[in-house]
């Protein structure tokens, strides 16, 4: 829907039609790839049908499309990308490596050399071990968590969006189909706002939990306290306490979170911004914890850690060691800081000047900003959220409710980021008012975690029979 400050501003108004080509890559990805994308969170059932089903090339704080449309890109490839896209002193670093081989029969001199970098630069790592995914360095944490305390039992965060593609957290989940009851009884979940959810669960299951493994900040910002709690109780109980990273590292603080909160670790791990986009993850922990999975040791049983052709890729490393430099060199996390704040500030104003301040919710982070969106008597709505995505992908803006900042987006990006949020309100308040169903170009958008294929597909003609069943753990991130 086009409203009256479109015509005053200077950005993008795309139609339905405009999306020929990912239309029609829509139609064929499916004949080869489940799901159409190598992860869900990218499938294009994620995205409103005004939405480009690929992009081709990324620069800076922008992305093109097959369309040959151009985006502000407000989470960078699920935040793993924190200085640009194509940024070129990390382009420079693996192209030269590349030149010198990428995998060798034995490891590349890079590996020790970037190993000391990373350790030197993590508060409290005495060890680190490189691998291609995240969902590989959490679950080698929890393997040594159970080998070191010799209990069977992890906990995790129920209402947390993500740790694992692995059965210890995908049995916990609506995706449970294929992995057995016997695995999924292993894994158990907690509230991570209320740290006595998680000594209940110390007291039903005394001797039993070996890890506990949380993300250290919420979607919506809360107490530090909380965390030092949790992570009190798992200690004090005997449990490894296992910090997840993967989405904070690099832009809640230097390096993570835990530091800027002063918490520390037995575990944590790595991924996403550490590496600006290239395959690069990581593991770091206490000696006598990660030393089960070396050479070293004899009193104990081996763990058979991690163990994968690529882990110790060259030009990954390359891409990793080239990003922790720009950290030390450059104010990366002042640059991050001062976007977050202007475009936090410019969506709560937008919001108010058009009557929303109680439907959409703007939460801020010093790293980053969430937006939450409500039906008029104050429940999380779908169905609003996606027509706020469409409404802001048809002006340039390819956002899902959160703006993650990169070291190289420009004034001028942030310029078509809060215009656009300013017209996708008004259409916001129209639809409050008269209704969504007929405001939206496709279905509404489903949760990822869900039991069955199908949901969504009715509608939004008619509410989705199996809604309640597949709720999501979280629709954010």
């Amino acid at each position: 829907m086009k409203t009256e400050r479109d015509a005053q501003k200077k950005i993008p108004y795309w139609s339905r039609e405009d999306f020929g080509n990912s239309d029609d890559y829509r139609r064929r990805v499916h004949k080869y790839i489940p799901g159409g994308a190598h992860t869900y969170s990218k499938g294009d059932d994620q995205f409103p049908a005004l939405a480009p089903a690929a992009i081709v090339r990324g620069k800076g704080g922008r992305v093109w499309d097959i369309d040959g449309h151009d985006y502000v890109d407000c989470s960078l490839g699920l935040g793993s990308v924190n200085l640009g896209h194509a940024y070129e002193p990390v382009v420079e670093a693996v192209r030269a490596q590349l030149y010198l081989g990428s995998s060798f029969q034995r490891p590349a001199s890079i590996e020790l050399e970037f190993a000391e970098e990373f350790v030197a630069a993590i508060p409290g790592a005495e060890r680190v071990k490189f691998a291609k995914n995240g969902s590989t360095v959490t679950t080698a944490a929890v393997k040594l968590a159970r080998a070191f305390t010799g209990r069977d039992l992890v906990a995790f965060p129920g209402n947390h969006p993500f740790y694992s593609y692995d059965d210890w957290f995908m049995g916990k989940t609506l995706c449970s189909s294929g992995v057995p009851d016997a695995v999924k009884a292993l894994t158990l979940t907690y509230d991570s706002t209320s740290p006595n959810s998680l000594q209940e669960l110390f007291d039903r299951y005394p001797g039993e939990i070996g890890c506990v493994i949380t993300e250290p900040e919420e979607v919506i910002p809360q107490d530090p306290s909380i965390l030092a709690e949790v992570a009190r109780i798992a200690r004090h109980n005997g449990a490894v306490f296992v910090l997840d990273e993967m989405v904070s590292g690099y832009r809640a603080g230097w390096p993570g979170a835990y530091a800027r909160y002063g918490i520390s670790a037995d575990m944590v791990t790595w991924g996403k911004a550490v590496g600006n986009g290239f395959s690069f993850c990581a593991l770091t922990g206490r000696a006598d914890i990660m030393d089960l999975g070396g050479l070293k040791q004899n009193r104990v049983p081996r763990v058979f850690l991690i163990s994968t052709t690529h882990g110790g890729e060259a030009h990954g490393v390359a891409a990793a060691r080239a990003v922790l430099k720009e950290y030390r060199e450059n104010p990366v996390l002042e640059r991050h800081g001062i976007l977050v704040k202007t475009v936090a500030t410019a969506m709560k104003k937008a919001a108010v000047d058009a009557g929303l301040h109680d439907a959409i919710g703007v939460y801020e982070s010093p790293w980053r900003v969430v937006c939450v969106f409500r039906d008029s008597e104050g429940q999380v709505s779908s169905i609003l959220r996606t027509l706020f995505m469409q409404e802001m992908i048809r002006r340039g803006a390819l956002f899902q409710g959160l703006f993650l900042p990169c070291f190289m987006h420009s004034d001028e990006d942030i310029e078509r980021l809060i215009d656009a949020f300013s017209c996708a309100c008004e259409v916001y308040g129209v639809a409050l008012e008269n209704g969504v169903r007929d405001m939206l170009d496709g279905p509404v958008i489903p949760p990822v975690f869900r039991k069955y294929n199908g949901c969504g597909q009715s509608c939004p003609a008619t509410p989705c029979p199996r809604e309640a069943e597949c709720r999501s753990i979280s629709d954010i991130e």
